[in-house]
This record gives structure tokens, sequence and C-alpha cells, in this order.
């Protein structure tokens, strides 16, 4: 049986899921990056990969980027749901609009999606689903509840749907990154910063930008590369693990929650914005 795979990748257009995709061309197998912004996917077609516009929410673009996927390769090995954004915020100054666009971005368009998929895995009898959660998916920072609430969600989701998935031996696999240099903070922490202006929590919002972008411009991140590495081996792996950490603070991270009280988790966690 052949090693090359046939992948579908989202959030393809930047970040994490670019540098993925380049890889996974370059090891050889034939990748499908999904994206809104074709347009920031060029280099994965120049390498050889395919690029598809797609915005998860949309279920019209789900389905025919998976048509599309099907018509010319006749199968879907890996799914790998790597789309995904932060809302950060005072729970009392975010919308109920951008919560529930959170929720439909980073769980309901993935769950969609990876609906649109199962059924040709299960019928070749193999397949695997990469999901793309956080660190933030154990543990909890100031100001991201309806962030941390997804990514939570996530695991839990990818538990049951690994125990649904088993009988027909499709893996489900869980990427935990910590903090990795990407555009992802940037797009984070303003709009954080215009909702705070004037409330009750400005000061914190404060305290918390201040915080994130010092740990990066002090070099406290990793690079994209840790990710993809770790996804790159469980694309490969004939019996990959259930759950991949790697990146800055993320294993010292979810230790000390696991094993230190709320109250003590929380004077850590408050210790580094003040």
């Amino acid at each position: 049986m052949s090693s090359k795979k046939v992948i579908l990748i989202t959030g393809a257009s930047s970040g994490i899921g670019k540098d993925m995709a380049l890889q996974l061309i370059g090891e050889g197998h034939t990748v499908y990056g999904a994206a809104r912004r074709v347009d920031k996917m060029q280099s994965l077609v120049d390498a050889g990969g395919h690029a598809l516009e797609m915005d998860v929410t949309d279920e019209a673009q789900a389905v025919a980027g998976v048509k599309r996927v099907i018509e010319e390769q006749g199968k879907i090995d890996v799914l790998i749901n790597n789309a995904g954004y932060a809302v950060y915020g005072a729970v009392e100054d975010i919308s109920m609009e951008d919560a529930r666009r959170q929720f439909d971005v980073n769980i309901f368009g993935l769950a969609r999606l990876t609906k649109e998929v199962l059924p040709h895995m299960r019928a070749q009898g193999s397949g695997k689903v990469i999901n793309v959660s956080s660190m933030g998916g154990k543990v909890y920072t100031p100001l991201g509840a309806w962030y941390h609430a997804t990514k939570h969600a996530l695991e839990g989701w990818s538990d049951c749907l690994r125990l649904e998935l088993a009988p027909f031996n499709i893996d489900v696999v869980v990427i935990q990154p910590g903090v990795i240099a990407t555009e992802f903070g940037d797009v984070m922490l303003q709009p954080m910063l215009d909702r705070s202006v004037g409330g009750p929590y400005e000061k914190m919002a404060r305290s918390v930008a201040g915080a994130t972008q010092d740990a990066y411009e002090r070099g406290l991140s990793s690079p994209p590369s840790v990710i993809t590495n770790l996804v790159s081996g469980a694309v490969n792996s004939p019996k990959p693990k259930t759950r991949y950490v790697a990146g800055k603070w993320a294993k010292p991270m979810m230790f000390l929650r696991k094993w230190v009280s709320d109250r003590m988790f929380d004077k850590l966690v408050m210790s580094q914005v003040k």
C-alpha cells in the first residue's frame, strides 16, 4: 500500500496551516489547502499542492470542496481541521454575535466539514481526522472565556468522535500547540483592546495585551514547524497517538493545571499579566 496520502487542510493560507501544507507536499502527499484567502495559498500551488476557497462556516463551500477532492483523487485519507481564531475580551464586553461566530468557526464549521468527509473515510475503511486544538483546551487565561470554551469543547468532541470511529479504522488525533509565532496574536489583541476602552476591564485588557506582546518580542514562542513536525508524524504513523503537545509553555502549563489547585493556577496565570 502506498504511503502517499490525500490530505485536506483548513486554515492553510497562513501560519501553522500553510507550514503544514508545504511540508506535507514536500513529503510527497497530495495536499489540498482550504482557506478564505485563496491568493495567500499560491505558494502551495507552486509547490505542487491545490488551493480551495473555503470558509468553514459556509456549508456550500465545505460540500463543494470535499466534492472536488473526491472527484479529482477518489478519496480523502487525512482531514486536518486547523482553521480557527481567538476572540478575546471580557464576557461582558463580547457580543453574543461575536461569541457565536467563535463557535461557528472553531467548532460547528469544523464539525460540518468533518461530517462531510467521514462517509468517504468509512467507505474506504480508513482515515485520520486531526484536530488542531490548543493548550487552551486544557488550561485557561484571563479574558479568553469564549476561545477557551471552544477549545475545551473540541477536546471532548474529539474524544467522543474517536470512540465512534474506531470500528471503522478511522483515527482521531488532537494537536495541542503552545505559544506559536503566527499572526494569531495580532488578530486577537487589537479587538480585545478596542472592546475594553472606557470599561471596567480596560486595565486587565491592557495588561493581557502587554504580557502577550512582551512574550512574542522576547522570543517566548515557537516556530510553526514544531507543530508541523507533530502533524507529519501523526499523518505518517500507522498508529498515531491520540494527542500530541508542543510549543512554548504547553507542557508546563498543562502539567500545572493538572496538579495544582484552581486557586493556585489562578494566581500563577494572573502573576504573568500584572
